[in-house]
């Protein structure tokens, strides 16, 4: 369970924000460097990163796992379960980069440098299942957004091969399958603008819907993929387009607020064990995990480091005292 919103605001900044829902926090904020080593869980084949990235993750002896980040020409990208509409690879192609779906992104954020540039080596990528790795990893279900400074945001979902970048205007993304379903259940609560329905947006536009509500219904309240998909997508049609890019952090942060899962372990296995934001135009990664948020920037004097780091936050309640 998790909540990918993409806000644009007016003086061109493009935030990617994001809820982390899961059962335990398992990622920091990390930074890989450039022509970063690591190895495939599926077939072992080694793989360079050229770019430098940072985000959230982990680096352990075995993988570095990244769940969200952006890189240093702006691309930003983010991992999200994706159950029940997974197609995974069986067998081995040597021709093919294979990778199990966890490691997409960190694949992608290493090796291209906008979502055009994705959408050009798409092809060449295979998400696998585990029948024929190396090492048994389970099923990978996942899917996956991603933005960069045009203002271009995409969705990738494993559900045919070859993968394919699906353009998601709305920016908005949960764990439901199918995205096209989720944009037909939303006109229940909201009208797309005829530029939308026609495919003649023009780029970064924030508001795709009408904002027209008579007849409608109004949003669930619940903390389902299809409530918190209809939740965030509702609000973020209704919110003024922020002017800055630090109105723009703060409306995704209001924004996620709408959508954070609280933990209540009686009846429900996952909460917001953290949420996230990156930048693309100043290559920055906002942390939030309890009430503290943090941010790490990649810096040129960062770029200039040939070993990872992992960063560590607070992991208490810790609000600032004003008296």
């Amino acid at each position: 369970m998790c909540t990918s919103i993409n806000v644009i605001a007016k003086d061109g900044y493009h935030v990617l924000g994001r809820t982390m829902d899961w059962d335990d926090l398992l990622v920091s904020p990390i930074f890989t460097p450039r022509h970063y080593q690591w190895a495939s869980v599926f077939d072992h084949r080694v793989h360079e990163n050229p770019y430098a990235i940072i985000g959230g993750g982990s680096i352990t002896e075995r993988r570095t796992d990244v769940s969200d980040g952006v890189n240093e020409f702006g691309l930003m990208a983010q991992k999200l379960t994706f159950k029940n509409g997974a197609r995974l690879v069986d067998e081995r192609h040597p021709d093919k980069v294979q990778l199990a779906a966890f490691e997409l992104i960190f694949y992608l954020l290493g090796h291209f440098k906008s979502v055009a540039d994705v959408a050009a080596h798409l092809n060449q990528i295979e998400l696998m299942s585990d029948v024929n790795a190396d090492v048994p990893f389970g099923y990978s279900e996942q899917h996956f957004v991603l933005s960069d400074p045009t203002g271009r945001c995409v969705v990738i979902e494993p559900s045919e091969h070859p993968l394919k970048l699906i353009d998601n205007p709305l920016g908005i993304m949960t764990n439901m399958p199918k995205f096209d379903h989720q944009l037909e259940r939303l006109q229940d609560y909201l009208d797309f603008t005829p530029d939308f329905l026609n495919g003649t947006l023009a780029p970064n536009t924030f508001h795709v819907t009408t904002g027209k509500l008579s007849g409608k219904k109004t949003p669930p309240g619940a903390y389902t993929p299809k409530g918190r998909y209809v939740r965030a997508a509702y609000m973020k049609e209704l919110a003024d387009q922020p002017a800055s890019k630090d109105e723009a952090l703060a409306t995704t942060w209001h924004l996620l607020d709408s959508v954070t899962v609280p933990k209540s372990k009686a009846h429900r296995p996952t909460f917001s064990v953290y949420r996230a934001a990156t930048v693309a135009e100043d290559r920055t990664y906002y942390f939030q995990y309890q009430a503290q948020v943090t941010s790490v920037k990649l810096t040129d004097d960062l770029l200039k480091r040939s070993t990872p780091l992992v960063f560590d936050t607070a992991d208490v309640w810790a609000p600032v005292e004003l008296n």
